[in-house]
């Protein structure tokens, strides 16, 4: 599993990875964590307002923090 954060790298979007490693821990998983910080590759995703979470290529969030509670239910849905 490959989980992108997408943003510049900003406080939210240091804090949604933080938010997607504790959700990983939580459920036992793991998965690559990849930050995406060039605009150019964010645009690619169609998203216009970061930070946002790309798990497996799918766009699941944008525009804001999603808690750890949110994300694990994202993730036990895939």
């Amino acid at each position: 599993m490959k989980i992108k954060i997408l943003g510049s790298g900003c406080k939210n979007c240091v804090t949604l990875a933080k938010n997607a490693e504790e959700a990983l821990k939580d459920l036992g998983m793991e998965a690559e964590i990849i930050k995406v910080t060039d605009f150019k590759d964010i645009a690619s995703y169609g998203i216009m307002s970061t930070p946002g979470l790309v798990i497996d290529e799918e766009v699941v969030s944008y525009g804001k923090v999603l808690k750890p509670a949110a994300i694990k239910e994202i993730l036990e849905k895939k």
